[in-house]
């Protein structure tokens, strides 16, 4: 199985758990709860900041000595947008499932910005349509770089059965801006049906003898997460099954400047 792909645990509690230590990079972390009503988990963000997406199902909320009250509101992530909370480094968070919940702790670094935490609202998000014909996707934008955090980058995109993402094939792994940042980035799949599966294939330029340092090809299931460290990262959902992934996103530099695979731009005339 690939290094850059994190089966699903399909029991309770945390069943995802992504590190910079065990993903083998700098930035990103991302974790996945599954909770049952009643159920409660709470952590100390650290040195982190932290934005924490009710994938599915509602909770309560607090973060520092703040009571948020009741978040979320969806039931599944193909209907409606999501609700999220932002708590800055240096804070403890906590969320009690009031009904069935899944919820995903994106972290990255906090460089001491000193902002306050907050409620994402379902109102505050922007969406777009992006591509056209069977490279139509559909994005709702949690935590773009517009919005104040100190390192993090959230996203969540729906691609209908059929169709490609994150495609033509883009990059962004490296700091040469304004060209095109560095950012890591994971993916949290998710597919409609669930007895789905998807393809991602995560790779980099060929050199001149035609080898590519990194080239791999993963099918993707309902709840899988994957890493992406360098390359291109397109996606591919089979026809009859709706992919969403969650995306999150970080680097030395909180902006997204991709660069296109060249052999492929012409996808975008």
């Amino acid at each position: 199985m690939s290094k850059l792909l994190v089966k699903a645990n399909k029991g309770q509690g945390r069943v995802a758990h992504v590190t910079p230590e065990t993903a083998g990079w700098t930035y990103v972390g991302f974790d996945l709860h599954r909770l049952t009503p009643g159920e409660m988990v709470s952590e100390e963000t650290g040195n982190r900041e932290v934005c924490l997406v009710f994938v599915t199902g509602k909770g309560t909320a607090t973060a520092g000595d703040r009571d948020f009250g009741l978040l979320g509101e969806r039931m599944s992530p193909f209907e409606g947008k999501p609700w999220s909370l932002y708590v800055p480094q240096g804070s403890r968070w906590s969320v009690t499932a009031e009904t069935g919940l899944e919820l995903a702790v994106c972290s990255a670094p906090g460089l001491g910005g000193g902002l306050p935490a907050r409620v994402i609202s379902p109102d505050d998000l922007g969406q777009e349509t992006r591509g056209k014909g069977t490279n139509t996707r559909y994005v709702t934008n949690i935590l773009p770089e517009g919005e104040p955090a100190d390192s993090l980058l959230v996203v969540e995109v729906i691609t209908p059965g059929g169709h490609t993402s994150s495609y033509p094939p883009h990059k962004h792994d490296r700091n040469d801006l304004p060209a095109e940042s560095y950012l890591e980035e994971t993916y949290y799949h998710r597919l409609n049906p669930s007895q789905g599966f998807a393809f991602q294939r995560v790779y980099t330029d060929a050199d001149a003898s035609g080898m590519r340092e990194l080239d791999e090809v993963m099918a993707v299931e309902d709840g899988d997460v994957t890493l992406v460290p360098k390359g291109y990262h397109p996606c591919a959902a089979c026809h009859g099954y709706d992919l969403y992934y969650l995306n999150v996103m970080a680097g030395p530099k909180r902006t997204w400047k991709f660069h296109n695979a060249p052999e492929h731009e012409w996808l975008l005339k």
